[in-house]
């Protein structure tokens, strides 16, 4: 048989699409008005699969109005149809609309006995990411599975980055520093061992819990120290992270950490500056072969208040893209998933912000070898 025609739907297809659900499903059904409301509502994608001029198909996409996220809110085949890979272009048309509306991720449910349905979503690069329980109208559970569709497209704009992922928990802002001194320089070593010793150097000793993170300070002497020119944007002055730490001694072991950070920035030409590093002037770091490393609160992206430092590769209109070092994968995080994530710039703006009432924004441009 001919691949389907697909094509999104119209009011004329109302008729159609009732009788398709009414066949297809025995609960959970879309009701005509429902239908018709999705009709009507032009942020939201209702796509049809047609063969021999009928409707043998069709995938519902819900666009949210807050977010970048995308969701296939109801898929289906007629029983006559199945085993033509109808469900499987359906998916791939509603990636591409939902691309088209500036989407990053898609996502969907399906019931945790639907296996057909499962091996199709895991074979179309779709992963778990939770569970929802008693979802369905006979209380069945439905399996959360989601996928990043938008891809960076590489632009002569800016240097190609190199991606390094952390190796322990702690190490973050050294891989981010060497991901950016990769970019501008090929022959800089992406290896464990380099990453361990840039956190011992740039590690302020203390903070939050467990092993001590790197502020701006030792980031910037540590690009400084391996031959490269280097700035830092820093919002406040003063050791960083002290409230994170109760004791005591503690506090006095960070402001002896900013210390010698200072003292040794005042011994090299690092640029340090008290402000915050604006979108325009990170762009225009970037098209000077430059790479900017940014501490962020990972709020937006994972629900923790954590900060963390992320390489910035790349920006346009839209978003900024970031590589990420850090991988999850028990979550089932690949490094394709880190890899020029698309962060929209006003939640970027959110994000490059960490801590309370007067937050801390931080930034290490790199540039090439002095």
């Amino acid at each position: 048989m001919a691949n389907p025609e697909l094509r999104l739907a119209t009011s004329h297809d109302l008729d159609a699409l009732v009788a398709l659900e009414n066949h297809t499903f025995s609960e959970d059904r879309i009701s005509r008005r429902s239908f018709r409301r999705f009709l009507e509502m032009p942020r939201d994608r209702l796509i049809v699969a047609l063969t021999d001029g009928a409707i043998a198909g069709y995938c519902l996409v819900l666009m949210n109005a807050a977010t970048r996220l995308a969701r296939i809110y109801s898929i289906a085949v007629s029983p006559a149809a199945r085993g033509q890979g109808i469900g499987e272009q359906l998916v791939r048309r509603a990636e591409q609309e939902a691309v088209g509306a500036d989407r990053i991720v898609m996502r969907l449910e399906v019931r945790e006995d639907n296996h057909g349905a499962i091996n199709l979503y895991r074979r179309l690069g779709y992963r778990q990411f939770g569970t929802y329980r008693d979802y369905y109208e006979d209380h069945g559970n439905a399996l959360r599975f989601e996928r990043r569709i938008l891809f960076y497209a590489p632009s002569q704009k800016f240097l190609p980055v190199p991606y390094y992922p952390q190796t322990t928990e702690f190490s973050c802002g050294p891989a981010a520093l060497i991901m950016a001194m990769a970019a501008v320089d090929e022959q800089q070593p992406l290896t464990t061992l380099d990453e361990l010793k840039i956190w011992r150097e740039a590690t302020t000793i203390f903070m939050l819990a467990g092993h001590g993170g790197c502020g701006p300070h030792g980031l910037a002497l540590a690009a400084w120290n391996r031959g490269f020119h280097a700035s830092a944007y820093i919002s406040k002055e003063g050791a960083l992270f002290k409230d994170t730490v109760r004791n005591d001694d503690k506090k006095r072991v960070l402001e002896l950490v900013h210390e010698g950070f200072i003292h040794d920035i005042g011994q090299t030409d690092i640029q340090l500056h008290h402000d915050p590093l604006t979108l325009d002037a990170m762009e225009n770091a970037l098209k000077e072969g430059k790479i900017p490393l940014i501490l962020i609160s990972t709020w937006q992206l994972n629900r923790s208040r954590v900060p963390h430092w992320v390489t910035v590769c790349a920006i346009d209109d839209r978003f900024v893209y970031l590589h990420d070092p850090e991988i999850d994968t028990d979550a089932g995080e690949t490094v394709a998933d880190k890899q020029y994530l698309p962060i929209d710039r006003r939640v970027f703006e959110k994000m490059s912000r960490y801590g309370g009432s007067q937050p801390l924004q931080a930034a290490v441009i790199v540039g090439p070898k002095k």
